[in-house]
């Protein structure tokens, strides 16, 4: 059997550069050439709590699950949302998806106000926590394992007001620094 083979070249477009790397190449270099790790931002104070309040998370699901009540319900919807709102922002941070990404977004502000939800919503959670494992004539052997977990969630609340603080004044330096330009 015989193949042939035709190539056909544009005369009109332009000749593409020779060992410029590319998705075109097969080579994805230049995807994912806005990507910058900035594991420096981590060494920061927001940095340190972001990653507090991912391990206070990680800490306050194990020792509240399995959900024996249906306060444990929310208190873990509350810490898994959390969870996974913290580590979208911890991989904004990152990742430098900020300062690569030109949206008309106000990120500090938006941050501010998920940090602000999400501190709202642990203490929330953690009252409903504690309230519904400290009754005094309940006794389960799950009941050390999910107060400690309220008391965790306590730790935590404080963690994000912490950053709700830190972020505040973050954005109250950015909008004077708007204003005066």
């Amino acid at each position: 059997m015989t193949e042939t083979v035709v190539t056909v070249q544009n005369p009109t477009a332009e000749p593409k550069p020779a060992g410029k790397p590319g998705v075109e190449n097969g080579n994805i270099n230049n995807v994912f050439s806005w990507v910058e790790i900035n594991y420096k931002y981590f060494k920061t104070l927001p940095g340190i709590l972001k990653l507090a309040q991912l391990i206070l998370g990680i800490v306050c699901l194990a020792l509240a699950s399995p959900a024996r009540l249906s306060g444990t319900n929310w208190f873990l919807f509350v810490v898994i949302i959390s969870f996974i709102a913290t580590a979208i922002w911890s991989f904004v941070y990152l990742l430098s998806i900020r300062e690569a990404i030109n949206f008309p977004i106000n990120w500090v502000l938006s941050e501010f106000c998920n940090t602000l939800l999400l501190t709202v919503l642990y203490m929330v959670a953690f009252i409903v926590q504690l309230s519904a494992w400290t009754r005094p004539l309940y006794n389960s052997q799950y009941k050390n394992s999910n107060i400690a977990a309220g008391v965790f969630g306590i730790i935590n609340t404080a963690v994000y007001g912490t950053g709700v603080y830190l972020i505040f004044n973050d954005w109250k330096k950015s909008r004077t620094a708007t204003v005066q330009q």
